[in-house]
């Protein structure tokens, strides 16, 4: 497994104004140093003891987006250095990074996470939720906090029309939200979708961020 190599393959593969997460979660701190070495900065972990450990031995320049279900009391720890949460599944989670960022005198970028997949698994906000919640406009007064985008998985199926339908549903969102509540905010600006089955269709449907893990990393090992 040259991890060089694969990694250099999917970027070559990534239009202008497209950026990679390289998604290490369950793979050691090694791997990321490989993929660091090939010009790598931005890393996408989902559990927050894993990335507290890898933050702690890792160069500080590495730019840690936080990918997974993160639980409010889980913020605390990370919010001194995280550089995007990309997950944020309900206001509770928006306002307990407003509160832990606030303590360290930051402002945490974070996509809201939109639930467009047909699996009740998945995480997320409905978009009549969350299209709720931002008409609302309590968020307006988190000043620790600044909604960057939109953020969403497809369902995990072999029919790309249908992925292809569930991404092109999370742009259409952001370009509403865009030109309702965010139209003087340059800083709404990102589509997170798309992982290693699927991001060349996410591509196509305006993806600006690429969740690709077991194509650059290969299969990951869940024995912790």
């Amino acid at each position: 497994m040259d991890i060089q190599t694969n990694l250099r393959n999917v970027l070559a593969e990534l239009p202008e104004g497209v950026r990679l997460v390289a998604v290490s979660k369950f793979h050691p701190a090694e791997a990321i140093e490989e993929a660091y070495r090939a010009g790598q900065r931005i890393f996408g972990e989902s559990k927050e003891q894993e990335l507290s450990e890898k933050y702690n031995v890792l160069p500080k320049d590495i730019e840690w987006h936080f990918i997974g279900h993160l639980q409010t009391n889980k913020v605390k720890y990370i919010a001194p250095y995280i550089t995007l949460i990309e997950a944020v599944d309900s206001y509770k989670l928006l306002t307990e990074i407003n509160k832990q960022a606030g303590k360290h005198n930051r402002t945490i970028p974070c996509l809201l996470e939109i639930h467009v997949a047909q699996e009740e698994s998945k995480y997320g906000f409905t978009p009549d939720d969350c299209r709720e919640m931002l008409e609302a406009g309590e968020w307006k007064e988190l000043h620790n906090i600044r909604i960057a985008g939109v953020m969403g998985m497809a369902t995990n199926t072999d029919d790309e029309a249908q992925i292809e339908r569930e991404f092109r549903t999370l742009k259409a969102l952001f370009d509403e939200w865009k030109q309702a509540f965010f139209a003087d905010e340059p800083a709404f600006k990102e589509i997170s979708m798309g992982m290693s089955h699927d991001y060349r269709i996410a591509i196509r449907a305006g993806s600006t961020l690429v969740r690709v893990g077991s194509k650059i990393f290969g299969e990951r090992n869940y024995v912790k």
